[in-house]
């Protein structure tokens, strides 16, 4: 076997949604990056739904910006389709979401990863990993060898992907691309435990073949509000997409023909995504819902492929033809892809440390559906993550570990190392308990000055996000320092705002907290001495009008904190301390949490174990002292 004669720092196996990330991040640290990838023509490839954000999603998507990622700036080049969601429920659940131009979103990305320096792209398959001592050492492909001090995999469906349309099934993995047939047995080698799960996607339709007339029309947002803390606004074309639903007829042929679908003919054999099922599935586990949603979003803008949201199945492809047809709008639909699902393995994350290196193997970090995620935002937040601290391993620093209550990637990558999952995991605001603190319009209040101790902020998106920081200070200073009387001048503002008038002195900031009031109406009978940017704007009201809420949840993380500052050494013996369970002591053992917090969120660990454990700890404190 040849030898490639360079050694790098991180090799990144997979140049998905977690890939690229992770080779950026690397690579604007400083460290020298090779990315792996199958196929350069599927680069940040959206296999699915092409779209980025969404609820909970958004969150991600705006934490990886103020980190310093990619996927906010490039959705702002290629979205044609932006919407707030949640814009009539608080601020905490708000998230954004953009369709994207598919092809054009590939291609910037792929062109951003070309244009970074000290980042390496080359087409191989991985097909072994070269580890000595518990160590990772490179990586082994076809062709040859690549030696690098620490290896990041993130192969998402690619580990012996098998696809299944009806009662046909073949290796891929993604139609029309081929799988990665030995990395999996290689892990498994080297003592991982590998899983299996499912996923899927519905069928793309032409456009011509499509009445939108019978189809309810949702407009973008005007003007589309940006991703990225780095932008003001997205200057490219909007479109529309359409919603129309299922019927009794629809689902009259899909019960029909349940014994073709690869899901329900048993051919398929691991878990789907809950909260994302297959039509099929929909349909029996809700047997009385007379209709389905389908969204019906363009996958371009110089495309005439229709991505149909909702529809997602495995069933043969004269039955996927047949139900569609059913269906308004679509009563002479033509199929250019049709709908599958795919099969493939993955490692339960409970086997990683929180820096998602993985505890087996030194320097070997997973990141991705590899992982047991699902979704590209879930994916980039973790690739972001061990790009980060495959480079911080490297330079022998501490990892950069978000907590819960500085991050939705911090639930995320909590979740997964401690409690593990045994179907595709899927982000949400409920998984969030810190949620109105973790804000998608505060992410960079949140996490920019760590993006930029780490060297992945530059210059003017700094300047840009101080100027910012500053002026929302002053703003709320101004608020607090002007004092309203109840004279006649006064009680007229009050009225032509539609508020109640006053009856004592108040303050800008206490008639902000009238929910009646916006800060829009103060800035137009109180403007402040300058112009705000919206994104100020926005800050100062949501930090005035949800103050009372913010407060309480600081308080409540100041105990979180607490607990997780209660830090168990990695070598602790769980098998000496006596009263806890023993499932809790066999869930502690297999998890390792690296704190007291960690710990009580264990399955299985309950409360009374964990005063135990804190009691054991503390004397084995004074015993090492």
């Amino acid at each position: 076997m040849i030898t490639y004669d360079k050694v790098y720092d991180v090799i990144v196996v997979g140049a998905g949604h977690a890939g690229c990330e992770a080779a950026l991040a690397a690579a604007r640290m400083g460290a020298e990056v090779l990315l792996l990838t199958i196929s350069l023509d599927t680069i940040a490839q959206m296999s699915c739904n092409p779209a980025i954000g969404g609820l909970a999603k958004g969150q991600l998507v705006k934490e990886i910006d103020a980190l310093g990622g990619e996927m906010a700036k490039n959705i702002d080049k290629t979205g044609i389709h932006f919407r707030l969601l949640n814009t009539k429920k608080g601020p905490a659940v708000r998230s954004s979401r953009a369709q994207a131009d598919k092809k054009l979103y590939h291609v910037e990305m792929k062109r951003t990863i070309e244009g970074q320096e000290r980042l390496e792209i080359k087409q191989e398959v991985v097909e072994d990993l070269i580890v000595e001592d518990g160590r990772v050492k490179g990586v082994i492909t076809k062709t040859c060898a690549f030696l690098g001090r620490t290896v990041i995999l993130t192969t998402g469906t690619f580990l012996k992907g098998l696809i299944h349309i009806g009662d046909t099934s073949f290796v891929g993995g993604r139609l029309g691309e081929p799988s990665a047939e030995n990395l999996s047995d290689a892990l498994r080698r080297l003592g991982f435990e590998i899983g299996r799960l499912k996923t899927g996607t519905p069928p793309r339709v032409n456009a011509k073949s499509i009445d939108f007339k019978a189809m309810t029309i949702q407009y973008p947002d005007d003007p589309p509000r940006p991703f990225s803390f780095s932008n003001d606004r997205v200057d490219r074309p909007q479109v529309p997409c359409y919603l129309t639903y299922t019927n009794e007829r629809t689902h009259e042929i899909i019960r029909r023909n349940l014994k073709r679908s690869a899901r329900f003919s048993g051919r398929i054999k691991s878990i789907g995504p809950r909260y994302c099922p297959s039509i099929e599935d929909k349909i029996v586990r809700f047997p009385d819902k007379e209709r389905h949603q389908i969204f019906v979003e363009p996958e371009g803008l110089d495309t005439l492929e229709i991505y149909l949201n909702g529809i997602s199945t495995s069933m043969p492809v004269d039955v996927q033809l047949e139900m569609l047809r059913t269906i308004s709008g679509l009563e002479r639909v033509e199929i250019m892809r049709p709908a599958y699902a795919i099969e493939y393995d993955f490692a339960p994350p409970t086997q990683l440390k929180p820096s998602l290196e993985t505890k087996l193997v030194e320097g070997l970090f997973f990141a991705g559906q590899i992982n047991g995620t699902s979704g590209y935002e879930e994916a980039a937040a973790q690739g972001i993550i061990a790009g980060i601290n495959a480079v911080l391993k490297i330079r022998g620093e501490e990892p950069l570990i978000l907590d819960r209550s500085q991050a939705y990637i911090g639930v995320l990558i909590d979740d997964l190392v401690t409690k593990g999952t045994d179907e595709p995991y899927r982000m949400f605001t409920s998984r969030a308990e810190y949620r109105l603190i973790l804000r998608e319009d505060n992410a960079d209040l949140r996490l920019m000055e760590i993006g930029r101790r780490l060297g992945l902020i530059d210059d003017e998106t700094y300047a840009r996000f101080s100027r910012k920081k500053r002026l929302i200070t002053q703003e709320m200073e101004r608020l607090q320092e002007i004092k309203l009387y109840p004279n006649p001048e006064t009680q007229r503002i009050m009225k032509e705002m539609g508020t109640a008038p006053i009856s004592q002195p108040m303050t800008l900031k206490d008639l902000l907290r009238r929910p009646e009031v916006s800060y829009r109406m103060i800035e137009r009978f109180f403007p402040p001495p300058q112009e705000m940017p919206w994104q100020v704007k926005e800050q100062v009201e949501i930090q005035v009008k949800y103050e009372g809420y913010i407060r309480r949840q600081e308080e409540q993380i100041k105990q979180f904190r607490r607990m997780e500052r209660m830090i168990i050494p990695p070598d602790f013996d769980y098998s000496k301390v006596k009263g806890i369970s023993n499932e809790a002591r066999e869930k502690l053992s297999k998890v390792r949490p690296r704190s007291i917090g960690q710990a009580s969120r264990i399955s299985g660990v309950s409360p009374a174990d964990i005063s135990i454990l804190m009691i054991a700890l503390e004397a084995w404190k004074r015993e090492m002292s």
